[in-house]
């Protein structure tokens, strides 16, 4: 069985490597931050829901209900990462360009905690595949 033919590890695995490529962009920033007139960069965000979407060929993915005692999704919860942030490259102090080293480092630690999470979501995910075929580990 190879796990690229999985829909689910086919999403994971492209969100892993956007997750990848945006932290070699933000250590490029952080590395650029005393280059005068340099602009920091980063990837445009990408609609992962979209992708599962097309990976997977449905249009929602829904939570499986196997028991009268589960609970059901219900009510509508903000997620502060649907809020609006301001763009800030504005000059730094020292007028020389527009890196802010702590903006950076927020996106590099976020970028990095949700890297972690994709790779904890594959590793359970192959865990439970393995106790589904009988084999432990």
């Amino acid at each position: 069985m190879d796990l690229k033919n999985i829909a689910l590890f086919q999403a994971m695995g492209a969100k892993m490597n956007y997750l990848s490529t945006r932290q070699g962009v933000l250590a490029q920033n952080i590395a650029n931050a005393d280059t005068p007139d340099y602009r920091p960069r980063d990837l445009s965000e990408v609609d992962f829901g979209a992708v599962l979407k097309e990976v997977t060929g449905s249009k929602k993915i829904h939570v499986e209900r196997t028991s009268a005692g589960h609970m059901m999704p219900g009510g509508n919860i903000d997620n502060p990462r649907n809020s609006k942030s301001r763009v800030t490259y504005e000059v730094a102090p020292n007028g020389q360009n527009a890196v802010i080293i702590e903006e950076q480092m927020v996106k590099a630690t976020q970028t990095t905690m949700d890297y972690n999470l994709m790779t904890n979501l594959m590793r359970k995910n192959v865990g439970m595949i393995q106790t589904a075929l009988g084999r432990q580990q």
